[in-house]
């Protein structure tokens, strides 16, 4: 294992949801997450600090797609009914409020969507960074942002990769930031602004007057599957007007929503410094080999300055080619290197058409 740190990408975002399985069709018919890592059904016992103090089944899918980006963990609860927010989210509220999703070409992705009838928020429009985007909602009531990016590992006809950063509402961006640039390596401030943001109007509280950064990073990517997740963007923003709830409040991980951003790491001692050097300590750690059952790794937690959950995985087995037991061991890799892209795109073997 490599002491230094080595931070590979957002690896996957979790959603928690009711059904899994549907939720999963779902966004494969509309983003392309089509490559089935793993669908394991097991009992969160690490995760009882976050879940009441009781350990709970749940089941999981980790989707990819081929094209870049990371993936969706898409999370059900199996042993209770997860819940919704008591009150409705709004932009600005404490927590991961939406995920970014990279597109080819925004304008058209937009007219496919509404041909599908997904419920759009916003119409394209530039962020203030530049770069075209939209809003647009799941049938789960979560929000995601349709982003235009220039990164692709391979190309499809499908308009979208997969999760290319995420918008995190925080209550104070300078007490934040440190958090993000010194433990998570974002430290490219690409916008810093401050008002009411059209670009922001469709959203719920969306009228409100924020506070924004978007940060990116300077590393280079490295990591076995670099060049798959790509780079990305975090989006720190602040409502300056009103009170934000905690998105989370009241709730468990693992209920309705977006409840971690996963970065793919590598040296878990120097990380684990990292972490504890800016008073952000682990608050959950695997310790050694957990099993995800076609997947195996090393997974931890921590929580950004509001307790938003940050998901940290060095992977030590994925499956190629299940059908014949083909599954790869990274332990025995320079962890630096990204693997070759023909065994990247062996995880195509993984689709779900």
């Amino acid at each position: 294992m490599s002491q230094e740190r080595i931070i590979s990408g957002i690896q996957q975002v979790g959603i928690g949801v009711s059904n899994a399985d549907e939720a999963f069709a779902w966004y494969r018919k509309i983003f392309g997450t089509d490559i089935v890592v793993f669908k394991d059904a097991a009992t969160a016992d690490l995760m009882k600090p976050y879940t009441g103090l009781q350990a709970h089944q749940r089941y999981a899918i980790l989707a990819l797609n081929m094209q870049s980006g990371g993936g969706f963990e898409i999370w059900q609860y199996t042993s209770r009914t997860p819940v919704a927010s008591e009150i409705p989210i709004q932009v600005g509220d404490l927590g991961i409020y939406a995920v970014k999703v990279k597109c080819k070409n925004v304008t058209a992705a937009y007219d496919q969507y509404k041909s599908q009838g997904v419920e759009l928020l916003s119409v394209p429009s530039k962020l203030p960074s530049g770069r075209e985007h939209f809003f647009m909602r799941d049938p789960y009531n979560n929000i995601f942002e349709i982003t235009e990016h220039d990164y692709w590992f391979t190309t499809n006809l499908g308009l979208t990769g997969a999760v290319c950063g995420v918008t995190i509402g925080v209550s104070s961006i300078e007490r934040s930031l440190p958090f993000y640039k010194n433990v998570l390596g974002y430290d490219l401030n690409l916008y810093s602004g401050e008002g009411k943001f059209e670009d922001l109007a469709g959203l719920p509280g969306g009228n409100h007057h924020f506070k924004r950064v978007i940060l990116g990073h300077s590393r280079k990517q490295e990591g076995a599957f670099s060049k798959l997740l790509g780079p990305t963007q975090i989006e720190l923003i602040q409502v300056t007007d009103r009170s934000p709830i905690k998105i989370y409040a009241n709730r468990y991980w693992g209920d309705l929503g977006f409840i971690h951003v996963c970065f793919d790491i590598n040296g878990f001692e120097a990380h684990e410094a990292i972490c504890n050097a800016n008073g952000a300590p682990l608050t959950i750690d695997s310790s050694n080999s957990f099993d995800m059952g076609e997947a195996a790794g090393h997974f931890a937690y921590n929580e950004d300055p509001d307790g938003t959950l940050i998901e940290y995985v060095e992977t030590h087995r994925v499956p190629i080619l299940k059908k014949i037991g083909w599954y790869l061991d990274l332990r025995k890799r320079d962890p630096k290197k990204s693997l070759p892209n023909w065994m990247v795109k062996s995880l195509g073997f993984s689709r779900v058409k």
